[in-house]
């Protein structure tokens, strides 16, 4: 008969599950430091050996890394999703801009609609904290700060989503449009006009999340993609014309 002995679970095992799934669910992040030893093994209830033994195994498989003199850390695992010629070839063609835009439209939309569905309460009070931040962001003059959580609130959505393959997968995307790969967020939030539109956008996507309609949802999300989508368009041909106009009053300036 194909039965095996039930051994208990050593307690270091215990331990490496419990990370594992924090690291899995996006609720420990990269580059997130770890509670002192003394104070994690407190809060799990072991001994600093069986921990200390946790910790060794997931150091191993690559999930986290010390750095001296500083801590545990979450190990940078979403740093290795692109390899750096393909950002590096993402960084210096435009098209990969809006197939980028492209990507996220699909992909936004149904975790906004599974979101709707799927969300606890607890998720979706993430969801409306960020955005209160986020009109709060609104009334400052220097837009930094609400370009920010502009990408909190579209992380919120997919961590309520509860799909965690979409979640690393945007988390990575994510990353690389915070480090300017596919275009620079802050210069959209300059125009006033544009942050205005921008905020009636996300307060869309934040009503219907709330209101629990999965399609109205979707549809906030793709409308307010589509939006930056002709943002981009029209700063490229801004930056064409503006161009075109300093030629024009050089040779009229040469004259």
């Amino acid at each position: 008969m194909p039965f095996q002995k039930v051994t208990p679970e050593k307690l270091s095992s215990a331990v490496t599950r419990q990370i594992e799934k924090l690291i899995l669910r996006g609720i420990l992040r990269p580059g997130e430091r770890l509670p002192s030893e003394r104070e994690l093994a407190e809060r799990l209830g072991v001994s600093r050996p069986s921990l200390r033994e946790a910790v060794a195994e997931l150091q191993a498989k690559g999930l986290l890394a010390s750095r001296a003199g500083a801590g545990i850390f979450v190990a940078d695992v979403l740093g290795n999703a692109f390899s750096d010629g393909l950002i590096q070839l993402f960084a210096s063609h435009e098209e990969a801009v809006f197939d980028y835009l492209s990507f996220r439209r699909d992909l936004e939309s149904l975790a906004a609609e599974r979101a709707a569905r799927l969300a606890s309460d607890t998720d979706l009070a993430v969801v409306a904290e960020i955005f209160a931040k986020m009109e709060a962001a609104h009334e400052k003059t220097n837009p930094s700060e609400e370009a920010q959580l502009d990408a909190e609130f579209h992380m919120a959505i997919l961590e309520a989503s509860h799909n965690v393959i979409m979640l690393h997968m945007m988390r990575s995307m994510f990353q690389l449009l915070r480090e300017g790969v596919f275009y620079n967020r802050k210069i959209m939030f300059k125009q006033r006009t544009t942050r205005e539109a921008l905020l009636n956008q996300h307060r869309s996507i934040h009503d219907a999340l709330l209101a629990r309609d999965p399609d109205a949802a979707k549809t906030a999300v793709v409308a307010h993609l589509d939006f930056v989508k002709s943002c981009l368009i029209d700063q490229k041909g801004a930056t064409q014309y503006d161009e075109i106009a300093r030629q024009l009053l050089e040779r009229e300036r040469s004259r």
